[in-house]
């Protein structure tokens, strides 16, 4: 027994993923165009440079797969596989298909855009790697312009940024919700500024770019969090009132653990999307794809 085993080549490998696959090295060789004798010489030579038996061929007339063979079989699947995503992603590159795409969403975006997206893009270039990201407000603008995201899903702005590419994509309404056992759930309608006398929870930024702007903000109280997840949960356990996207909180409302609310100083709103880029970095085939998803989407959500 060897106790530091050679190096395998691929077309050992694949001799020996044909073996297992066709249940013979008969079977193999006519898979391979290859005489019998050479098939059963790859097998042997395998087996002795990793030092172990691959199949049993004493107790069968089949070759079976022993404990090693079934062991070296996992890794050599794994091996083979990725040697063709290798070759995949290179005939991508030579038709200037871009090898990864690095996409940042705003959070307001409704969950059912963000899954057609994301699946639809998998099925389209399996051979791209998309990198996630999830910001709100001015963060999503902000990981675009220092290059840590190809490509953004942002919320509006007040102001035009040089640079930066904005094609609309739709928008999501929001709303004012509370829970039920909220003061301000009665139904109303309530005077103007009932919503200043009790705790608003907002979205905070985390980017520079829209610091000190104030977005659908009424309350004298806010409590500022940057976790969109973090506000629902505090609405529902009624903590605060506060503005949110309506699919996120659709099912809430359908069993009456959050209620719209009838602020006349907060109605709330639509929230545009724009898909953003830099200029100076146009997006390729897989980038652009997205972009036309996201366009097409506006019209069906």
């Amino acid at each position: 027994m060897i106790s530091d085993p050679g190096t395998p080549t691929l077309d050992q490998l694949r001799v020996f993923l044909t073996v297992v696959e066709v249940g013979s090295f008969a079977g193999a060789a006519r898979k391979l165009h290859r005489a019998t004798s050479v098939v059963s010489y790859s097998i042997a030579n395998l087996e002795m440079q990793l030092g172990v038996s691959l199949f049993d061929r004493k107790t069968t007339r089949k070759p079976q797969l022993t404990d090693a063979g079934r062991t070296v079989l996992a890794e050599a699947r794994t091996i083979y596989n990725g040697i063709d995503g290798l070759r995949a992603k290179i005939r991508g590159l030579l038709h200037g298909l871009e090898a990864e795409v690095h996409l940042v969403l705003d959070v307001m975006l409704p969950s059912e855009r963000i899954v057609d997206a994301l699946k639809t893009f998998r099925e389209e270039f399996p051979t791209v790697s998309l990198h996630l990201h999830m910001e709100a407000l001015g963060a999503v603008t902000q990981r675009v312009l220092n290059g840590s995201a190809t490509l953004g899903v942002s919320g509006p702005l007040t102001t035009s940024i040089d640079g930066v590419e904005r094609i609309g994509i739709g928008k999501v309404a929001l709303i004012p919700v509370a829970a039920p056992t909220h003061p301000l759930a009665t139904d109303g309608p309530h005077l103007p500024g009932a919503g200043r006398e009790h705790v608003q929870l907002v979205l905070s930024d985390r980017s520079a770019l829209t610091a000190d702007q104030e977005f659908a903000v009424v309350g004298t109280r806010t409590w500022r969090l940057a976790d969109l997840g973090a506000k629902h949960m505090l609405l529902r356990e009624g903590i605060g009132w506060g503005n949110m996207p309506e699919p996120m909180v659709r099912d809430d409302m359908a069993v009456n653990r959050l209620v719209p609310l009838k602020l006349p100083d907060c109605p709330g709103g639509d929230y545009q999307f724009d898909v953003i880029y830099r200029t100076d970095t146009p997006p390729g085939p897989a980038a652009k794809w997205l972009i036309e998803r996201f366009r097409e989407q506006a019209h069906a959500y």
